[in-house]
């Protein structure tokens, strides 16, 4: 059976996930859940089963536990599936065991994270599916859901797609607005290399074949070709390999899982998608307890 942990789960940090968990349980509880309290009896016992209700990508088994490991230790979580499974409907992805109470109480900030996380990753999957036997390779963007962007990206990579940067902290991606307050391409690159250190990557965003020359020329370890219409991308990528075949080609801007094909066979190395974090469709998964028997559930 798959055991679940946050140390395999890669660029997640489970004291930080475990402190985001106690502040959601906290907006959702409040003084406490008023409905279990007055309907069902105390120290009633129950099992549950988490069930998958469409097709999609598993993603959050990792995370669902520890929400209810953080709700009552006492709680038995049983994984019956890993995260990266496909699942289809009717699948039982995981079974609780314990404190009816804990259970119902820890029941919706575990699905609506594991229901978030597996739409991100079944996206992401689908993206990648559309890039098979190609090289580029699929990111992700800070579009992400404030205080989920740890959660979210770790979906992304599930699904099997790669993060890009995690903040503005961790690469210089000089974009159209730094580039019109620092006066142009030059100058901003200048600047960036001089403040950073040499370990540090720069990334510069270009809308055109004159931007792409003026990347190249200053120094860029990265080009993001954005929004560009198919033949200049593959002018600009030819470019780029042509005079400066250690610089990575990055495409960006309205992909689409229609176009991202295309886009890949205009000769880029990577191609980020926003959409992957900040416009998905939440798997749906749902928890149901067994029968009751006594006052007991089953």
């Amino acid at each position: 059976m798959f055991e679940p942990s946050l140390a395999a789960a890669g660029g997640v940090n489970a004291d930080a996930v475990r402190a985001q968990i106690r502040a959601w349980l906290a907006e959702d509880i409040g003084s406490g859940d008023i409905t279990s309290w007055a309907t069902i009896p105390a120290g009633s016992q129950s099992k549950a089963v988490i069930h998958v209700k469409e097709p999609g990508i598993l993603a959050g088994i990792p995370i669902a536990r520890l929400v209810f490991e953080v709700v009552d230790a006492a709680l038995e979580f049983r994984p019956l599936r890993a995260d990266g499974d496909a699942v289809t409907k009717g699948d039982v992805i995981a079974e609780v065991e314990g404190s009816t109470h804990s259970i119902l109480t820890g029941e919706r900030l575990a699905l609506n994270l594991m229901q978030r996380l597996s739409g991100i990753a079944t996206k992401t999957r689908a993206f990648v599916d559309a890039l098979d036997g190609l090289p580029t390779r699929l990111v992700d963007t800070r579009k992400t859901t404030p205080g989920h962007r740890m959660l979210e990206k770790y979906a992304v990579r599930v699904g099997g797609g790669f993060n890009h940067r995690f903040g503005l902290y961790d690469a210089v991606m000089i974009k159209d607005n730094h580039i019109k307050g620092s006066g142009g391409i030059t100058g901003a690159v200048q600047a960036a290399r001089h403040a950073i250190p040499h370990t540090m990557k720069i990334e510069v965003e270009t809308e055109s074949l004159a931007q792409v020359e003026e990347a190249i020329a200053c120094g860029a370890d990265i080009i993001m070709l954005d929004n560009m219409p198919h033949d200049r991308m593959r002018e600009a990528s030819a470019m780029i390999k042509a005079r400066a075949p250690h610089v990575i080609v990055e495409a960006s801007g309205n992909v689409r899982l229609d176009t991202v094909r295309g886009i890949a066979e205009c000769g880029v190395d990577v191609i980020s998608v926003g959409g992957l974090t900040y416009s998905f469709q939440s798997l749906d998964i749902s928890l149901d307890l067994h029968g009751k028997k006594g006052g007991v559930t089953a």
